[in-house]
């Protein structure tokens, strides 16, 4: 009996200093700057990063820090991975997490094509289930791995005001699914409620889709009519590329993902 007490406070006590080390890496890699370099070649491939406020800047250093250390990259296809497509993709998923307490617990793992790639798509009608091939320029997994073609990262992060932009529509998805289900409902900030986005969204998603039924253009992507889970992801990434353009036509939208996020790239020079 005796030895089996000793045995468990050994173990607990190895559990606890496991914890603390992770917990003492954590803050120091949030502390720790990126070098010159690393930020010549951010603001080189994700212009969208000048634009930011001098104290979120600091937070970003940090988080990529952070993303850079947890997450391993695999270029596919023959894609030699570089460091200008690590701190490309890092800055951009770091964005959306830049000022907030979200974070990717559980991405590992980012698959890189040099350009787009084909995905199998499985449909259930009933108890049939078909299947078929199709091209894709961004894929986010259930936990993970999300799946990047680099030529539209590249194009998508250089471009930072036309509202497009596969790597944050992919970690939007990311960010989606913390909360357990990729369905449009993230795990909210402290002052929303369900109630006030539910209401905020189901509205602008119904909209949206009349919208382009009928034709008529919006700011955002028609895409983002294929689901709730992609009406979220599309608004992301006008909500940071065109932000003063989605706070004009979808002003709710636009209030909500502030909230979300801590942001407002509205005043952003």
């Amino acid at each position: 009996m005796f030895i089996f007490v000793i045995i468990l406070l050994m173990t607990a006590g190895g559990c606890a200093y496991y914890f603390w080390s992770r917990k003492q890496a954590r803050a120091a890699l949030l502390a720790t700057p990126l070098s010159t370099h690393q930020r010549n070649i951010i603001e080189r491939q994700v212009p969208i990063i000048r634009r930011l406020p001098a104290g979120l800047r600091s937070h970003l250093d940090g988080k990529v820090n952070l993303f850079l250390d947890q997450v391993d990259f695999h270029g596919c296809d023959g894609l030699e991975v570089t460091e200008e497509m690590e701190l490309s993709i890092a800055a951009q998923a770091c964005l959306l997490v830049i000022n907030s307490d979200l974070w990717y617990d559980n991405l590992t793992t980012i698959l890189i094509y040099p350009n787009a790639f084909k995905s199998k798509q499985q449909r259930r009608s009933g108890y049939v289930v078909s299947e078929k091939e199709i091209v894709r320029t961004g894929e986010s997994w259930d936990r993970g791995p999300v799946i990047l073609s680099w030529a539209h990262s590249q194009r998508g992060a250089l471009d930072d005001r036309d509202g497009q932009n596969v790597v944050l529509h992919e970690f939007a998805h990311q960010i989606d699914d913390l909360s357990g289900s990729t369905n449009g409902v993230p795990i909210l900030s402290e002052g929303q409620t369900f109630a006030e986005w539910e209401k905020v969204f189901l509205t602008a998603y119904d909209a949206h889709v009349h919208a382009v039924e009928s034709g008529r253009h919006t700011v955002i992507d028609p895409y983002g009519a294929t689901g709730h889970e992609e009406f979220f992801a599309v608004s992301v990434e006008v909500f940071f590329e065109r932000p003063r353009a989605l706070q004009h036509e979808v002003p709710e939208v636009y209030e909500q993902l502030s909230k979300l996020f801590r942001l407002n790239p509205v005043e952003w020079s």
